[in-house]
């Protein structure tokens, strides 16, 4: 049995749109595809991502999982352990690492909640 070419009829509506056109709208329907799985990569996130991101940030395993701990702990996860690492270096005025360290010992949790109004995510 074979199927019937209805691809001539499918197309009519693009065959009067310019290479530059249809280039355009192939980008559009592509961020529309995505749109769904980016907002969900923005909106949530897990312990083993955010472990994930300080391993990269060069902090050993022990460290990026106190610091994931006391993140989740306090429902501060959310804001992304990275950015609370380097959000605490600036409060500090230091290096990362440095106040990687201090968050991984379960000091400065408290000043960085303030920071951030007292808001968890």
């Amino acid at each position: 049995m074979q199927r019937p070419s209805d691809f001539e009829e499918r197309r009519k509506h693009l065959a009067k749109l310019s290479d530059e056109e249809l280039k355009e709208r192939f980008w559009s329907l592509a961020r529309d595809i995505v749109k769904p799985l980016y907002d969900l990569a923005y909106t949530h996130t897990s312990p083993s991502i955010e472990r994930s991101v300080l391993l990269r940030m060069g902090f050993s395993s022990l460290d990026s999982q106190a610091i994931v701990s006391a993140a989740e702990k306090r429902k501060m996860l959310g804001k992304g352990a990275g950015h609370l690492v380097l959000k605490y270096a600036e409060l500090k005025g230091t290096d990362y690492i440095s106040a990687g360290k201090e968050l991984a010992k379960g000091e400065g949790w408290d000043e960085l909640k303030a920071a951030f109004g007292g808001e968890s995510s």
